[in-house]
């Protein structure tokens, strides 16, 4: 499957943290009904079937929704669950060698901070690119934030799609307008809102309009 930017337009990355009225299969069922473009399944904590059995059911849920379904991280629960793509930061496996992992169709997003690693993503097979974090964030207490000059001069680099995380939420996603990036990795502005689905339908729009800008 071929990586599409409209794919990165609202990418909806879960996290258990906010798991509780709802489970987190309803909290992305919600996400999808308002507009979420692709979701990535993050799981740090579960063991690797748990991780499966969920990777599953939400990939199913994603197909109903014709929305591409990502696996943070874990290369074989990806390959088990049939995933549509895979995600690695800099510190997991190379791009290079998940690709053979995986073979010609799985789509691969890999985390740069740099040109540098944006270009050496690229030379390993990367499909996409998360580039950030773009503002302070409280999900990522180890990370620096990259400067607008940065993220520009990322997507300027590449012809691969380039979705922009950290901290980003309904009030500053109109910052990143005129740097280039395909959309939106959001986090924390989805899941921990209130209400998913409405809060997904206004951060759809708002990505929408940054990316026209």
């Amino acid at each position: 499957m071929k990586c599409d930017k409209e794919f990165m337009r609202l990418y909806a990355v879960t996290d258990r943290a906010w798991v509780g009225r709802q489970s987190l299969y309803e909290q992305v069922e919600a996400a999808l009904k308002g507009g979420a473009t692709c979701v990535q399944l993050r799981e740090k904590e579960l063991d690797d079937e748990a991780f499966l059995r969920e990777a599953i059911e939400i990939s199913a849920l994603c197909k109903r929704y014709g929305v591409p379904f990502f696996v943070n991280d874990n290369v074989d629960v990806a390959i088990r669950c049939h995933a549509d793509g895979i995600h690695v930061g800099q510190e997991d496996m190379q791009a290079a060698r998940v690709r053979e992992k995986v073979g010609p169709e799985m789509m691969i997003g890999v985390s740069a901070h740099s040109v540098e690693e944006a270009l050496e993503a690229v030379r390993n097979g990367a499909d996409c690119l998360g580039v950030g974090a773009v503002f302070s964030t409280s999900t990522k207490s180890d990370v620096q934030t990259l400067s607008r000059q940065t993220l520009r001069a990322i997507c300027e680099a590449v012809e691969i799609p380039v979705v922009a995380i950290g901290g980003i939420g309904k009030d500053n996603i109109a910052q990143l307008a005129g740097t280039g990036v395909a959309g939106v990795a959001l986090v924390s502005a989805i899941f921990g809102a209130d209400d998913v689905e409405s809060a997904c339908r206004e951060l759809r729009r708002l990505s929408d309009e940054m990316v026209s800008a």
